[in-house]
């Protein structure tokens, strides 16, 4: 029995592995920002605000944000990526996680967030997305982040504020609780 092959279906693209992003360097810098703005283009429309600061950021200040910054390829570009700051109180804080459109449901979230976690061992790591934003909402949720609050950003739109602790028992392997 022969089957005929889907041509229709778009090719697979291999993904690199997730890498530091240098913002000193303009081509890095100009991918980024392209990306973000796509990115972010999306959940503007998901939570019907396109009031989302890096959604108007200009390419100085992305390079000015003092973020630290991990991304990931595949043959087209930069497809996704995801920042953090590390405030005085040693909280892991996220600051963005982009995936472009392009490149959506293909697993780069939550390989940019595996290896952040790999990289970057925290007791406590915070987030917000849109609250609208259902699908980053449910996959931090999957991720073991648990719901603290919401803010109001503008009439009718709020952000939901995340965060998960982690614990590290007697054996030094860090367990999430909730």
């Amino acid at each position: 029995m022969t089957r005929d092959r889907d041509t229709s279906a778009p090719p697979c693209r291999r993904l690199n592995e997730p890498l530091r992003l240098d913002l000193a360097d303009p081509a890095t810098l100009r991918q980024l920002w392209e990306l973000q703005r796509a990115a972010y283009a999306v959940e503007a429309a998901l939570i019907g605000f396109d009031g989302i600061p890096p959604l108007h950021e200009t390419l100085q200040e992305l390079r000015g944000c003092n973020e630290s910054f991990l991304g990931i390829a595949d043959e087209t570009g930069l497809a996704g990526a995801v920042s953090w700051t590390r405030p005085d109180d040693g909280a892991l804080d996220i600051c963005r996680l982009v995936v472009h459109p392009r490149a959506h449901r293909r697993g780069i979230a939550t390989a940019l967030l595996d290896h952040l976690d790999a990289m970057e061992s925290a007791d406590l790591t915070l987030v917000s997305t849109g609250t609208a934003n259902h699908p980053a909402l449910a996959l931090y949720k999957r991720r073991g982040f648990t719901p603290t609050g919401e803010r109001r950003i503008a009439p009718g739109v709020t952000v939901t504020l995340l965060e998960r602790k982690t614990a590290a028992p007697a054996n030094g392997q860090p367990v999430q609780t909730t």
